[in-house]
């Protein structure tokens, strides 16, 4: 049976409101007796007439409860993007069971289709990979890398596993790794904890601005070049181009980036490699989560891609030849 049949033929929830959710709106009140589904989906059910109260076909989510009644929800199966085929692009899997896929995506390959990539996207891979998340919305991606940024990311095969790692990133508990190579000698770790909002004027990039959603960015040295510094970056919330908007505003923005440059960056001692390097040097070495199936914690890490680890040798071999 297609999976989205058989999402269709699970038998309906029957569910009495306790006198404890009594003045409660619907869809709030669902949100607590159905936990494994998102608040969105459930407005959805409700406004497509999803859900009887007493009986009867209730379409407003914010309609009151008083307590004592029977509900009864009858789950919708997603429905596909038909605008999204799948295509069988190489896919570095580095973990796949019932509920998840952990993938190394490499650098170059946009995760969503988009305004100028329509597609050749991870999201096309993966429907090619596992077609029956076709019925998982967004093809169970829960975050993101950028197009030029390298690493692991985790796809949830379900929407109750889509749920559980949307949950666990709200509640900041994924833990996220990324190596970078940074302009400058940064000479100690920093935590950055500025907030993030669009850029006042350049409306397609990212800013620290006043009036933005709080972010925070651990940032660890692990080698120093003089020219360049290799760092470990470890994020505590996950905001658009979090890494890059931060380590810019302190003043040692990403080698390669072409966006977030910051001021002009001194190139004096940085190696042909560094000069030449075609995207932001930044990779996701290390994701760890709990496993929304066997709740057990569970870690990958990856390996840099070769061009960041010829990048890095490239930069010790600059720093050896420096004068003492």
């Amino acid at each position: 049976m297609p999976p989205a049949q058989a999402h269709a033929a699970r038998p309906p929830h029957r569910l009495t409101v306790p006198a404890v959710l009594a003045g409660m709106r619907l869809d709030h009140a669902l949100a607590q007796l159905l936990p494994q589904h998102s608040r969105n989906r459930l407005k959805s059910w409700i406004e497509a007439g999803q859900v009887r109260v007493d009986d009867t076909a209730v379409v407003a989510p914010r309609h009151k409860l008083r307590g004592g009644e029977s509900v009864t929800v009858t789950e919708l199966p997603a429905v596909a993007d038909a605008r999204i085929v799948a295509q069988p692009i190489a896919l570095p899997i580095v973990h796949e069971d019932a509920a998840l896929i952990v993938v190394d995506k490499p650098p170059g390959l946009v995760v969503h289709p988009g305004a100028g990539n329509r597609d050749g996207t991870l999201q096309n891979a993966l429907l090619h990979h596992a077609p029956s998340l076709a019925t998982v919305p967004r093809a169970g991606i829960v975050h993101r890398l950028d197009k030029d940024t390298s690493g692991l990311m985790v796809v949830a095969k379900t929407p109750e596993a889509q749920l559980d790692l949307v949950r666990q990133l709200a509640a900041r508990t994924v833990q996220r790794e990324y190596a970078a190579i940074v302009h400058g000698d940064l000479a100690r770790a920093t935590t950055v904890d500025a907030p993030i909002g669009r850029h006042p004027t350049q409306r397609t990039t990212m800013a620290v601005v006043a009036a933005g959603r709080p972010a925070r960015t651990h940032v660890d040295v692990v080698e120093r070049f003089g020219c360049a510094t290799l760092v470990r970056c470890r994020l505590e919330t996950g905001r658009t181009h979090q890494i890059r908007v931060h380590l810019t505003a302190l003043g040692h923005p990403l080698v390669g980036d072409p966006t977030y440059r910051g001021r002009r960056v001194a190139a004096r001692g940085l190696p042909p490699e560094a000069l030449a390097f075609a995207r932001q040097a930044l990779h996701a070495q290390r994701l760890g989560l709990v496993h929304p199936l066997t709740h057990a914690p569970m870690q990958w890490e990856s390996p840099p891609p070769a061009d960041f680890a010829a990048l890095v040798g490239a930069l010790r071999a600059a720093a050896r030849q420096e004068p003492a």
